[in-house]
C-alpha cells in the first residue's frame, strides 16, 4: 500500500500537463453508493471517499504544519466541483486523477468558505461517475487549545516541553486534514509525519516503518486503518515514554511524557481486565493490533478524555495516579476513563452513529458500559448505588424548559458540540439501564452482540438497537424505548394511599409528569416499566401504559415504588403512603434510601412536597448509615448552601445545622484511614472534610491549617487521601497569607498535573479580594494556557458574577483560553450559576452579541437554571428557613 501511496503521489505531481479529455475526465463506472438521503451532511453529495494517505509535517516551534493528503473517492454524480471541509487551512494546489498513470487534472481555481468550514475545488472539466485520487497540499496551524493539531506545553525535569495531540470530536479533523468531516464518510487512513529525531509519534495504528531524513528527521508511518469516521483518527509527538502489556492479541500501552510511565501502570492493568471483559461481551473481538492510551499534560473545558480507535487520548489527571497526591476518588476515575474510552471501541468506533442526532448511541450507551464494568470488575466500590446519582444529574436538566430528547436533531457543527451533555450521558444511561433491566440482562446481551455483529465498520441510528433487541428479547421494547428518547422530560409517577387485604397490598399508579418550571404542563405520554414492592416483600413488575396501572403486590408494609431505582422517574407518594415508607427508612436497601432521598429533595424544591421533606428524611438516617446516603446527604446540604448566596444571615444557619450534622460522621470515621475500611468510607472522609471546610467548622479548618503548617517537618500530616480536601479547606477559607503560600506552592511545584491543581485552588477563595487575584492570574497565563479556563471556573463557584463580568470582559482573551467545542458554554456555564436577576439580561446579551442562533442552547439552559433558582429562593427557602429553626 505504501509503494502505491508514493508512486500515485509522483504522478499526481509530474503530469499536470497531461492532455486532458475534451469534456470530462474519464474513470472507471464501479462507484460506491451515494450517501442516503435519509443521513444529515452538511456536504454536496457528490462524492464518497474511501481513502486517505495523509503526509504531515508539523513545526511545532512554530505551532506551523505542512501537509499533503491523496484521497481516493468515488464521483458519484458528475459535477466540475468537489466540497469537502477545511478549517483554517491555505491550499498550496489541488489535482485529480483517475488512477496512476492516467491523465492529471488540476483545480482552476479554490475557494475557501471560513463560516462554513468548507473548501470547494473547481476543475475545468467535468467529472465524470467513477473512482478517482484527489492530492492536496496545504498548510495549517497548530492550537494551543484542545481542537483539531494542538500543542501542550509542560515542563519536565526542570526543562521546558512541547508535545503535539490531535482532538478531533466533533469536527475538528478538517482543522488537520481537508476531508469528508462527517461520521458517515467513514473510510481507511494511511498517515505518515516527519518528527524530530529522539520523539515518539503516535496514532491508531502501530508504526509500520521508521526511516532517518537527510537533516536527522525521521519520518515515520502507521499501518492503515480499518475503515473509520474522520473524527476517530489520531496523531501525537513528543518526548514519551510507553508501558505495554499483550492480552487476547491485543498490545495494550500507556503513554505518558518522560519519567511519567510507572504512573500509568493501573491504567494499564485496568485495560487488561477491561479488554477481556468487552471481548467477552461484545462477542466481536478488539479488531486492531494495539491500544494505547496517550496521558497529556494539561485539561479542556470540554472533555477528559476521546476515544480515538487505538489511541484513546487522556489528560493525565484523568488517569494517571501520582503516589503523592492519589486518593481513592483518583483510582475510580482512572479506572471509569478506561472503562468508558474502551466501549467507545465498539460503541462509537466499530459501529458509529450516522449523524450527531444518535450520538446517545456512543456516549449513553459508554456510559452505562463503564457504570455496569466498573461495578463487575470492582465489585469492593459497590459503583451500582451510583445510578441514582446519574438519575438525578439527567433529571437536573430534564426537568426545564430548555431540555432536549435524548434523539435531537442536530443541525450543525455549534450545535453538535452542546450536545455533550447530561441528557446525551446520563439520562441515556438511566434508559439503557432501564430497558435492560426490562427485557432482561442476556437478552439484552444477546440484542447487543447481534447489532455489533451486523453492523461493524457501518454507521447506524438508535432503531437500529432497539430492532436487535427486540429481536433478541422477543418482548416489545421499541415502543418504549421511543417514549424515552424521541421525546424530553420526566415521568412521574404518583403512588395513590394503598390498602391491604388477606396479606396483599393493592395500589394505583398514575403517570404524570415532573417539571422543575412548568408547573401547569400537560404532562407527555411514557409506557414507563415500573417495580414496586412493599418493604420486605417480593418485588412485581408492572408496565404503565395510558397513564394508569392497578398492582397487587405480596405482604402488608409500606408500599415502595422504583424498588433498585432502576426506573426512570420521579415517585410522588400520597402524604399516608410516604410517611409510612419514612418511618421503614432505615430498612430499606441502600439504592431505595438514596432514591427516595434523591426524590424527596426534587419534589420539595417544586412544591409537589414540603420543601423541608429532604431535610426530614434525611434526619432518619443513623450515625453508621452507608456512606453512600451520607454521601447524598451532604449533596442535599451544599444544593441548599448554594440557594443561600447572597444571603449570610440565612446561609449562616444553615451551616450550623450542616455542621451539627455532619461532624457527628467526621468525629465516628476519623481523620486517619483504618486497616479495612471500604473504599465507600475513604470517599465519605474527603466529602466530609470539604463539606464542613465550606460550612465554616472551626474544628475542620484549624485541622486542616495545622496539617498545613506541619508538612516541612511531618510527611504524614498531608497523606494523599486527604491532601486534596485539606487544600480545598484551605483554598476556600484562606486569607492573604495563606493565599501567597498556596500562590508560592503552584509557582513552585515542578510537576504540570499538580501545578495546574494548585493553580485551581487559587480560585476557591472566599475572600473577594483574593478571587479577583486569582482572575488576574488567570487572564496572564500564569498557570499554563490550559490551565486559565478551569481558575475562572474555579472563581464562578463563589462569586459567579464576579467570575462572568470579569471573563467578559476580557472576552477576546479567554476565547482563546477556551477550545473551540466548549466556546458557546464557557461564558454561559460561569453566568448559570449566578442567583442575581440581573445576569439573565447579561446572558441574552452575550448571545446576541457572540453567538448564532443555534448556538445558544447551552445559553438557554443557564437562563433557565437561574429562573428556577430564584422561584426556589422566593417560594421554598422560607420553609426551609423555618424548618431549620425549630431545629435549634
Amino acid at each position: 500500500m505504501q509503494r502505491t501511496l508514493i508512486s500515485l503521489a509522483v504522478t499526481l505531481a509530474l503530469g499536470l500537463s497531461a492532455t486532458l479529455p475534451a469534456t470530462t475526465l474519464a474513470a472507471s463506472a464501479q462507484t460506491a453508493a451515494p450517501l442516503p438521503a435519509s443521513v444529515t451532511s452538511q456536504l454536496p453529495r457528490n462524492a464518497v471517499p474511501s481513502h486517505y494517505a495523509v503526509s504531515l509535517v508539523p513545526d511545532a516551534a512554530r505551532r506551523t504544519f505542512s501537509g499533503s493528503v491523496v484521497i481516493a473517492l468515488d464521483v458519484v454524480q458528475a459535477s466540475d466541483s468537489l466540497t469537502l471541509h477545511a478549517a483554517e487551512l491555505s491550499f498550496r494546489s489541488a489535482a485529480i486523477s483517475a488512477g496512476p498513470g492516467q491523465p492529471v487534472l488540476a483545480a482552476d481555481h479554490i475557494s475557501v468558505d471560513a463560516d462554513k468550514q468548507t473548501v470547494t475545488l473547481h476543475f475545468p472539466r467535468t467529472l465524470a461517475r467513477g473512482s478517482y485520487q484527489l492530492k492536496l497540499d496545504y498548510d495549517g496551524k497548530i492550537s494551543s487549545q484542545a481542537s483539531g493539531l494542538f500543542a501542550l506545553d509542560y515542563e519536565n525535569g526542570g526543562a521546558k516541553k512541547r508535545a503535539l495531540y490531535t482532538q478531533f470530536e466533533n469536527s475538528d479533523a478538517r482543522a488537520m486534514i481537508p476531508s469528508w468531516d462527517e461520521p458517515s464518510y467513514k473510510a481507511t487512513f494511511a498517515l505518515e509525519a516527519t518528527i524530530p529525531a529522539g520523539q515518539l509519534a503516535v496514532s491508531n495504528m502501530p508504526v509500520s516503518s521508521t526511516s532517518t531524513l537527510a537533516d536527522g528527521r525521521q519520518l515515520v508511518r502507521f499501518a492503515t486503518s480499518p475503515k473509520m469516521s474522520t473524527y476517530l483518527l489520531f496523531f501525537a509527538m513528543g518526548e514519551f515514554d510507553r508501558a505495554s502489556k499483550v492480552a487476547q492479541g491485543t498490545e495494550l500501552g500507556v503513554i505518558t511524557q518522560n519519567g511519567m510511565a510507572e504512573q500509568g501502570q493501573f491504567a494499564l492493568d485496568s485495560s487488561l481486565a477491561v479488554l477481556k471483559e468487552y471481548n467477552d461481551y461484545f462477542g466481536v473481538r478488539y479488531p486492531l493490533p494495539k491500544l494505547d492510551n496517550i496521558a497529556a499534560p494539561g485539561s479542556s473545558q470540554s472533555f477528559s478524555a476521546m476515544e480515538n480507535w487505538g489511541a484513546i487520548f487522556t489528560f493525565e489527571n484523568a488517569i494517571l495516579l501520582d503516589p503523592r497526591i492519589a486518593t481513592q476518588d483518583d483510582e475510580q476515575t482512572s479506572f471509569l476513563v478506561a472503562a468508558h474510552e474502551m466501549a467507545h471501541q465498539w460503541f462509537g468506533d466499530l459501529v458509529t452513529m450516522a449523524w450527531w442526532d444518535d450520538l446517545w448511541l456512543n456516549e449513553g450507551f459508554a456510559s452505562w458500559m463503564e457504570s455496569r464494568t466498573t461495578h463487575r470488575l470492582h465489585p469492593e466500590w459497590q459503583w451500582n448505588l451510583r445510578a441514582v446519582d446519574t438519575r438525578e444529574q439527567a433529571m437536573g436538566q430534564d426537568a426545564l424548559v430548555t431540555t432536549h430528547p435524548v434523539v435531537q436533531k442536530i443541525a450543525t457543527v455549534e450545535q453538535a458540540s452542546q450536545a455533550f451533555d447530561s441528557i446525551t450521558y446520563q439520562k441515556g444511561e438511566a434508559v439503557i439501564r432501564m430497558l435492560e433491566d426490562y427485557v432482561g440482562e442476556q437478552a439484552w446481551r444477546n440484542g447487543v452482540r447481534h447489532y455489533m455483529a451486523k453492523h461493524k465498520y457501518g454507521n447506524t441510528v438508535s432503531d437500529d438497537l432497539w430492532r436487535a433487541v427486540e429481536t433478541a428479547a422477543h418482548k416489545p421494547v421499541t415502543a418504549i424505548a421511543h417514549d424515552f428518547t424521541l421525546q424530553p422530560g420526566v415521568p412521574m409517577i404518583r403512588v395513590a394511599a394503598a390498602s391491604c387485604s388477606k396479606g396483599q397490598t393493592r395500589v394505583t399508579l398514575t403517570q404524570d409528569q415532573f417539571s422543575k418550571d412548568q408547573p401547569d404542563k400537560k404532562p407527555l405520554s411514557w409506557r414507563v416499566p415500573v417495580i414496586a414492592q412493599t418493604v420486605g416483600g417480593a418485588p412485581v413488575r408492572a408496565l404503565v401504559s395510558g397513564g394508569k396501572a392497578s398492582i397487587t403486590l405480596p405482604g402488608c408494609g409500606a408500599v415502595l415504588v422504583n424498588a433498585g431505582q432502576t426506573g426512570y422517574y420521579r415517585t410522588l407518594y400520597a402524604p399516608d403512603a410516604f410517611a409510612r415508607l419514612t418511618s421503614q427508612f432505615g430498612q430499606l436497601a441502600t439504592i431505595d434510601q438514596l432514591g427516595l432521598l434523591g426524590d424527596t429533595r426534587a419534589l420539595g424544591m417544586v412544591g409537589l412536597m414540603p420543601a423541608s421533606s429532604a431535610l426530614e428524611l434525611s434526619s432518619r438516617a443513623a450515625p453508621d448509615a452507608a456512606p453512600q446516603v451520607w454521601g447524598r446527604i451532604i449533596g442535599t446540604l451544599q444544593d441548599l448552601h448554594g440557594l443561600y448566596q447572597g444571603k449570610p444571615q440565612q446561609r449562616a444557619v444553615l451551616e450550623r445545622y450542616g455542621r451539627q450534622r455532619l461532624a457527628p460522621v467526621l468525629a465516628r470515621i476519623g481523620w486517619q484511614a483504618q486497616r479495612g475500611e471500604s473504599p465507600a468510607v475513604a470517599n465519605l472522609r474527603e466529602s466530609l472534610v470539604q463539606a464542613l471546610g465550606a460550612m465554616g467548622d472551626q474544628a475542620v479548618i484549624a485541622e486542616a491549617q495545622r496539617r498545613f503548617a506541619a508538612v516541612g517537618h511531618d510527611a504524614r500530616a498531608l497523606p494523599a487521601e486527604l491532601r486534596r480536601p485539606i487544600l480545598a479547606v484551605l483554598a476556600e477559607n484562606a486569607d492573604g497569607a495563606t493565599w501567597d503560600q498556596l500562590h508560592k506552592a503552584a509557582m513552585d511545584e515542578p510537576t504540570p498535573m499538580i501545578k495546574a491543581e494548585l493553580y485551581g485552588l487559587l480560585g476557591m477563595a472566599k475572600d473577594a479580594a483574593l478571587a479577583q487575584r486569582a482572575l488576574e492570574l488567570a487572564l496572564a497565563d500564569e498557570g499554563g494556557v490550559t490551565t486559565s479556563a478551569a481558575i475562572v471556573g474555579h472563581v464562578a463557584g463563589n462569586h459567579p458574577d464576579m467570575a462572568y463580568d470579569y471573563a467578559l470582559a476580557h472576552y477576546a482573551e479567554f476565547e482563546k483560553k477556551v477550545d473551540a467545542s466548549a466556546r458557546s458554554r464557557y461564558f454561559a456555564r460561569l453566568g448559570g450559576r449566578s442567583a442575581d436577576p440581573a445576569m439573565i439580561d447579561k446572558l441574552r446579551a452575550y448571545a446576541g452579541k457572540y453567538l448564532s442562533a443555534q448556538a445558544q442552547g447551552d445559553t438557554n439552559m443557564a437562563i433557565a437554571a437561574i429562573q428556577y433558582r430564584l422561584k426556589v429562593r422566593a417560594t421554598r427557602i422560607p420553609e426551609i428557613d423555618a424548618w431549620l429553626a425549630r431545629q435549634q
